[in-house]
């Protein structure tokens, strides 16, 4: 039988996020959807909608206080908030470079800050940072994105000597290229065949495997890559 879990879900309303949140719900836990419009059509009652900027680090804290006061029994975060960041370094605006650190670095380790105290209240308990394959190689145009995503790895992999004790299992999950609208404003995008690019319901499932898992046992990283990788470059 599944244990009813109460979890948070960052960026929860497209892509990824959103794909956890529907598999989530779908198996009858309850879903807070962190984002700044987090209202998704037809969800159900398990389905818990917070309004929040995390570009506001300043108001991370106490927004996610409420929402504790609100969720006591939460024992399980997706930090999955994010957004894409490409181009040659020197033609990227110094507020492009700190809007993007803040958002898919800072705000990850903000949410981390508050949540993992209440996180320890529990026997057992989970936080997912969503990596990416970013942060396991550098690539050419991405020095700003893999900048924040090998951080987020690094800060992964401390957390989680510094919680094993208390039973907060840490786990960083690595997607490759998802066929979601993260690449919308972007230049190129996976290939058009399906084993060109993985699905965000692909995440969704590793999601909730990380979190049925026997208690005992720690996914410390799990890297998704489609089988075969190639770029499409759109007409300019």
């Amino acid at each position: 039988m599944t244990t009813l879990r109460t979890v948070l879900v960052t960026g929860s309303s497209r892509g990824i996020g959103r794909a956890i949140c529907e598999r989530l719900w779908g198996q009858g836990h309850t879903v807070v959807g962190l984002a700044r419009h987090p209202e998704i059509e037809n969800s159900p009652k398990n389905y818990r909608p917070l309004p929040m900027d995390l570009s506001c680090l300043e108001a991370i804290d106490v927004g996610l206080r409420k929402m504790l006061a609100e969720y006591p029994m939460l024992d399980a975060v997706v930090s999955n908030a994010g957004a894409p960041a490409f181009g040659n370094l020197e033609e990227i605006a110094h507020r492009q470079i700190e809007s993007s650190i803040a958002l898919n670095l800072t705000s990850h380790l903000l949410v981390t800050r508050t949540i993992v105290p209440f996180l320890k209240r529990h026997k057992q308990s989970d936080l997912i940072l969503m990596g990416s394959e970013a942060a396991l190689r550098g690539g050419k145009y991405g020095s700003v994105y893999c900048a924040a995503k090998f951080g987020l790895r690094g800060f992964a992999q401390s957390l989680r000597q510094e919680c094993a004790s208390s039973g907060v299992r840490v786990t960083l999950i690595h997607p490759g290229m998802v066929r979601t609208s993260f690449f919308k404003e972007l230049d190129f995008e996976p290939g058009e065949s399906d084993d060109q690019a993985i699905s965000a319901d692909d995440v969704a499932q590793v999601v909730e495997m990380v979190l049925g898992i026997r208690a005992g046992t720690v996914l410390d990283e799990i890297s998704l890559s489609p089988l075969k990788k190639v770029i499409h470059f759109k007409d300019r």
